[in-house]
């Protein structure tokens, strides 16, 4: 059976749903873990090929900020440790 293609592709970085995901540096991963004495293997998990990474140049192993903005909270902030798809 043929695949089909998709006509209509969304571009999911600028839509009005999708939070800012941000890679942090070595130097702020450092820093986190050590804020929150965590580990990378400690934090919740985002797939490298989550549609969010596609421009970040993110890598196995690396922590990305997701910043939300809320009405009734503000603005939140959510860590997740990149693994392989």
């Amino acid at each position: 059976m043929a695949k089909r293609k998709r006509k209509n592709i969304v571009d999911v970085k600028n839509h009005v749903l999708i939070p800012k995901h941000k890679k942090l540096s070595e130097k702020d991963k450092k820093e986190l873990f050590e804020k929150y004495n965590i580990t990378l293997k400690e934090l919740p998990k985002i797939p490298l090929d989550d549609p969010a990474l596609a421009d970040i140049d993110a890598k196995e192993g690396d922590v990305i900020k997701i910043t939300r903005e809320s009405l009734t909270t503000g603005k939140s902030i959510f860590y997740r440790g990149v693994i392989s798809g």
